[in-house]
């Protein structure tokens, strides 16, 4: 396969670096974006999503780095790089995507929304009774919210907050003075701003700079560029409070203080990149870079639209012909023939045989909300536990949770205020429940809480029995519609136990316990599955079945990738369904020959995780939360469970062999670490993973397959 010799797995070229293979994975999602056979709308939505992919990137990768450079600039990361080398090669690879997507906006994407009557148009692009559509627009809708910040030497320059969109104003009065003005794109206006009888769009900032004499009548000319700066985001707020005072870092209830300060420290944070109009004068970008205190190397000049993340926000209405035939979830066979408001029955389906849930393609809301519903008014139901990661707006889950407390049963929620860009919402929704009377944990000390669990402990006639559901994803309705996601629906006795374990050291302090079924991130996971791909090698060895298959989001944790080398030179044949960055290298000789990783991605974000071992012929079969990161095994409590029920087994091979047959959707990576998109050989019928789990849930049985 592959003809380059790396036989120590210890070696630099042994390993991809991890920033790099981010970047290759928005490459994906790029090419998404430019692929023809999907509809136009779909395209755009892509772009929009790159959008948003460069600046969680530059946040939080970016920013790291540069926290990096300042700490420890000489530390070689497991690839063999300094953190100044990567982030140059970062910015490389960032900037040569950028240009491809700025031709590619104005090239393809604006032209093609014109053949269909939905232009972005320019100002220039306009008739007259546009123009004054727009000038009224702008005088009634937009001036009013607007506030120009001066810079002169009686006002300093204002703070520029993260990804806000900024207008730089260069106003020149009669007497020939030359002045500069700041204009802050107002968030609560439509960036797209819509003209009469559906004539196209015009963004807003061409909207605002063509009109600028309404608030600025004296002046006699004006010149406008666009900036917008991204400023770095930290991954955990215990990371700042260990440089703090030791006798204040375990004050009781102080991590509602941490994560808020974390909060109000993020909005203040280093700038980490700067992204300015093509169109900016040097001499304007010079005095930019001076007053934000930055350096040339994190400009990025931008010819299309800056914060192109905003495209996902056009408001395109009755086009459905130019959008993805509209998904609607299917109620799991064992559940549909259910009543809405039969717990009975419910409870007893769970009773008879677990249930494997399939997100987006089983419908969350008559499945795992539907648990959680029942559970509430269900008077036979004495507690409830959940762990809350990321929720929606509204949630109909804290509205059950709020219902059952007021039905006196006991509630009790691990709210994870840690997870990143949703600490904010995560605090209000604890308080709430806590104000409604909820037993309510605001995380683990030192490890981010990322366990999908619920667990439902009911009074039976045989007595106290417990229902849990394991899953994959948040309990979150509106993810739940667009993410792919696994959850295991279960009366099992000793999973029951183990789920109760854990949530009493989620809840309780408790010091880990051993847990019988469960592997629990950071205490026996990492243990387990290292023992579990050693033993594939030695029954390679021994002339017994032998494989790993696995599905994740992120391959990262050097020591795993080590021992699926290692496993790898013994001969075993390992399959990797890895959606995002990958630092594993396959084929190379005498390294990683037997080793297969593809990347699928599709209209719904790939997010569950399956663990298949061989194990000599009786596979072992595990779902749950975590990656094979770092992060994952050592830094956050996390949770996998063994999935015992032979039904649900045939299904978890059956979704990983559609996975392993898409030629559509999926992309192989090669020996060099790139990756090249799969595409139907002569004679082959395109096989798409996504289609075929839609079309299948719809005309057949999964539980039956």
């Amino acid at each position: 396969m592959g003809t380059e010799a790396i036989i120590d797995v210890d070696s630099h070229e042994a390993y991809i670096n991890r920033e790099l293979s981010w970047l290759s994975f928005a490459g994906r999602v790029l090419e998404l974006a430019q692929d023809e056979s999907m509809p136009l709308l779909e395209r755009v939505k892509f772009v929009g999503i790159m959008g948003m992919i460069f600046d969680e990137f530059v946040m939080k990768r970016m920013g790291g780095l540069h926290q990096k450079i300042k700490k420890n600039p000489s530390k070689l990361s497991p690839d063999g790089h300094t953190p100044k080398e990567i982030r140059d090669l970062c910015w490389h690879d960032m900037r040569r995507q950028m240009n491809i997507i700025d031709d590619f906006i104005e090239q393809k994407i604006k032209p093609a929304l014109a053949l269909e009557d939905i232009a972005v148009l320019s100002f220039d692009d306009l008739g007259q009774d546009d123009i004054a559509f727009l000038r009224e627009h702008f005088r009634h809708k937009i001036l009013p919210v607007l506030t120009p910040l001066a810079v002169d030497i009686g006002h300093p320059f204002p703070f520029i907050n993260s990804l806000g969109l900024n207008l730089a104003i260069t106003i020149t009065n009669p007497n020939g003075q030359k002045r500069f003005v700041r204009l802050k794109m107002p968030a609560n206006r439509r960036r797209w701003v819509p003209l009469p009888e559906n004539r196209g769009f015009v963004p807003l900032e061409e909207v605002i700079s063509n009109n600028l004499e309404l608030m600025f009548p004296l002046a006699s000319s004006f010149e406008t560029s666009l900036f917008r700066v991204t400023r770095a985001a930290k991954d955990n707020p215990w990371e700042r409070k260990r440089r703090q005072d030791e006798a204040t870092m375990d004050e009781p209830g102080s991590l509602i203080g941490m994560v808020t300060q974390e909060l109000t420290y993020r909005k203040f944070a280093g700038i980490v990149r700067l992204e300015i109009s093509v169109n900016m004068p040097d001499e304007l970008r010079d005095w930019l870079i001076e007053q934000l205190n930055v350096t040339k190397e994190v400009v990025l000049p931008v010819s299309s639209y800056l914060g192109c993340a905003d495209m996902l926000n056009m408001e395109i209405e009755n086009r459905d012909e130019l959008r993805n035939l509209q998904h609607t979830p299917i109620h799991h066979s064992r559940l549909r023939k259910i009543p809405p408001s039969d717990y009975e029955s419910f409870f007893a389906e769970i009773k008879k045989k677990d249930i494997l849930i399939h997100l987006p393609y089983h419908s969350f809301d008559s499945s795992v909300l539907k648990l959680l519903k029942h559970a509430a008014t269900d008077p036979q139901v004495l507690a409830i536990k959940l762990t809350i990661y990321r929720t929606s707006a509204e949630s109909p889950i804290i509205q059950a949770l709020m219902d059952a407390v007021d039905r006196g049963k006991q509630v009790a929620v691990l709210v994870e205020i840690t997870a990143r860009f949703d600490e904010a919402p995560n605090i209000a929704w604890g308080k709430m429940l806590e104000q409604a009377g909820a037993h309510v944990v605001y995380g683990v000390e030192r490890l981010k809480t990322h366990v999908k669990l619920a667990m439902v402990v009911r009074e039976e006639k045989d007595g106290i029995k417990r229902y849990v559901h394991v899953g994959t994803g948040n309990y979150h309705t509106g993810t739940a519609r667009l993410y792919e996601d696994l959850g295991i629906l279960s009366s099992n006795d000793e999973l029951g136990e183990d789920v109760g374990r854990l949530f009493n050291e989620l809840t309780g302090a408790i010091p880990p316990m051993n847990y019988n079924l469960l592997l629990v991130a950071p205490h026996n996971m990492r243990s387990r599955f290292t023992q579990l791909i050693q033993q594939e090698a030695v029954n390679k060895q021994e002339g017994k079945p032998a494989g790993i298959r696995a599905k994740m989001n992120q391959l990262q944790d050097r020591q795993m990738i080590k021992e699926l080398y290692l496993a790898s030179q013994a001969g075993v044949p390992i399959t990797l369904n890895v959606r995002g960055l990958c630092c594993l290298r396959v084929g190379l000789k005498g390294l990683s020959e037997t080793i297969r990783v593809f990347s699928v991605l599709g209209r719904f974000l790939e997010h569950s995780r399956i663990y298949r071992f061989e194990n000599n012929g009786e596979p072992l079969y595990f779902i749950g939360s975590a990656d094979w990161m770092q992060r994952n095994l050592d830094k956050r409590m996390e949770s996998i469970m063994p999935v015992l029920d032979k039904s649900i087994q045939a299904e978890l091979d059956r979704i990983l062999t559609v996975y392993e047959s898409d030629n559509t959707h999926s992309w192989e990576m090669q020996p060099d670490g790139t990756y090249q998109r799969r595409s139907p050989e002569d004679g082959q019928d395109p096989f798409t993973a996504q289609v075929v789990f839609s079309t299948f849930e719809e005309k057949a049985e999964i539980h039956h397959a």
